[in-house]
């Protein structure tokens, strides 16, 4: 359990997917070109089973902005997607806003 404190510092933002593509040597994973309002970041995640890059492209998703980057298979990530499912034979489902919203709008 983490305290309502803790969980206050995850900054949560919409983000439009500008560009999509999957990684080569890679089943999973797709690299995305993210709008944040302000910035452009990219996004390494995992749901290349799932989602095929040209169906995410001009799609708001939710991210975690506040992440230390990270390399995976020699790409930088600048954030994480949120998604729910994608274990044990479940889909995956990406937790998105139902309207759209601005670019970059912080989720509370």
């Amino acid at each position: 359990m983490i305290s309502f404190d803790e969980f206050k510092k995850v900054e949560l933002r919409v983000g439009k997917v500008l560009t999509a593509e999957r990684v080569e040597g890679s089943d999973k994973l797709l690299k995305l070109s993210v709008d944040m309002g302000s910035e452009k970041r990219q996004i390494v995640s995992g749901i290349g089973k799932y989602y095929e890059p040209e169906a995410l492209v001009d799609t708001f998703v939710t991210i975690v902005t506040n992440l230390e980057p990270r390399m995976l298979m020699g790409l930088e990530s600048q954030g994480m997607i949120l998604a729910s499912g994608g274990h044990e034979g479940v889909t995956l489902s990406l937790i998105r806003p139902d309207k759209d919203m601005p670019t970059g709008s912080s989720i509370s």
